[in-house]
């Protein structure tokens, strides 16, 4: 988006003057995130997870690359090799856990990231593309994480390759052909090993740049806004630096005092206790559970216990699973209403956070055994997700009165510390 009000960039320096003819970093930096960009003056901290996706990202690549210099990835000493970064390896045990932990933030980040696009309606036009890119992220982030799961080759990482990569068996026709092909054989071993290693290591320089693409779509249109309301004019932005390279720094602090906290003193807190024990093919564990931010998809997966039609349950599973992702994708032309914010939208309101309260369950069905309730539990909020995005959604959009909405984001920042201080004085 062109802000005719931005400061123009102008290097003082002799030397800056030089690099910003020959190569202008500096330049491309300033419109990026310095005063050459304005944004609007009334973002939260929920603006804050996108800085703090970008922070989890570089702790995962600085952390992986130095664990790969000491992973073997061969079925049998990869188990070993762990042990051995952890006791052997100068802070190899802080570097194994930092990435292991790094891997939880990172979701945790994403899912409040995506949530709050949700609640302000951050998919809607014209930041579409934006909204897009974000779900190409996600799916690259789900493989990475999946894929690194599996490398330490404990009893979790082994059966978890064996029953997801089992699941595209359901697959007619080609489904067992693209599992052959996925591990390398007929079961998770050294060439599956081998493979995910690689890609592991690969997809999150994929990841960060499609993460510049991310933010240069976003560049184009600027940053939405708890209002929902475009930018009109110079008072309803301040320039990204220093206002909210200050703010998001804050955040970048709270972020590290809880990843160090979790680091340091509970690691193992969001990991399962059967990857401490050596995989073994013969000895199937009794509760087969992928990491944490897989539940509420692998709930999905599990909810489908009856053939229907000429599909069996199986692969109505691995359908809805990926289906669930890929609604994401279609989502700003689902939702036609065109007020953003849920701040505006009463009706959408409460279905957001029934949403939240359904995920929240899916992911406590995920964990849970394949036994009633939870399967019921499972169908039934597997059900309500579709209907969200394909019924609910697509209704209220349509019948929903939204409340009065002001005129500009300069005004809602008035009338919000008018209230505050009215609020203040009473």
């Amino acid at each position: 988006m062109s802000f005719p009000w931005a400061k123009p960039y102008e290097p003082q320096h002799p030397l800056m003057k030089w690099m910003d003819e020959k190569l202008p970093i500096p330049r491309l930096v300033y419109n990026a995130t310095g005063p050459g960009y304005p944004v609007p003056r009334n973002l939260n901290y929920f603006w804050n997870f996108g800085v703090l996706a970008g922070a989890a990202l570089v702790i995962q690549i600085v952390t992986g690359i130095v664990l790969a210099m000491h992973y073997a990835a061969n079925a049998g000493v990869a188990f070993n090799s762990v042990e051995h970064i952890m006791r052997d390896v100068n802070a190899g045990w802080f570097i194994r856990y930092a990435h292991m932990n790094g891997a939880s933030m990172f979701f945790i980040v994403v899912y409040l990231h995506i949530f709050r696009g949700l609640y302000y309606g951050s998919y809607k036009a014209p930041r579409e593309m934006v909204w897009l890119l974000g779900v190409v992220i996600f799916l690259l982030m789900m493989a990475t994480a999946f894929m690194g799961y599996v490398l330490p080759w404990g009893q979790m990482s082994f059966w978890g390759a064996q029953v997801i990569t089992g699941f595209f068996s359901a697959i007619p026709v080609v489904g067992d052909p693209i599992r052959v092909w996925l591990l390398g054989g007929f079961a998770p071993d050294n060439a599956a090993l081998n493979r995910f290693f690689s890609l592991h290591y690969l997809l999150p320089f994929v990841i960060a740049g499609v993460i510049i693409l991310h933010i240069w779509a976003l560049h184009i249109p600027g940053s939405s806004n708890p209002t929902g309301i475009e930018v009109k004019d110079e008072q309803d932005t301040v320039p990204f630096h220093p206002y909210y390279t200050a703010k998001d720094g804050f955040g970048v602090g709270v972020f590290l005092l809880v990843f160090v906290a979790l680091t340091f003193f509970s690691p193992n807190l969001l990991g399962h206790a059967d990857n401490y024990i050596p995989a073994n093919p013969l000895s199937t564990p009794a509760h087969i559970v992928p990491e944490w931010y897989f539940w509420p998809f692998y709930a999905i997966l599990r909810a489908f216990t009856f053939n229907f039609l000429w599909i069996d349950a199986k692969l109505w599973g691995v359908i809805a699973m990926f289906a669930a992702i890929a609604l994401l994708f279609f989502l700003p032309w689902l939702d036609s209403s065109p007020v953003k914010s849920s701040n505006y939208r009463p009706l959408n309101r409460i279905f957001f956070w029934l949403l939240v309260l359904d995920v929240f369950v899916l992911g406590w069905c995920g964990k849970s055994p394949a036994e009633q309730p939870y399967v019921f539990l499972s169908q039934f909020c597997a059900a309500y997700y579709f209907a969200h995005f394909l019924i609910i959604l697509p209704i209220i959009s349509r019948i929903e009165r939204p409340l009065p909405m002001p005129n500009s984001i300069t005004e809602a920042v008035l009338a919000k510390h008018a209230d505050d201080k009215s609020a203040a004085t009473a």
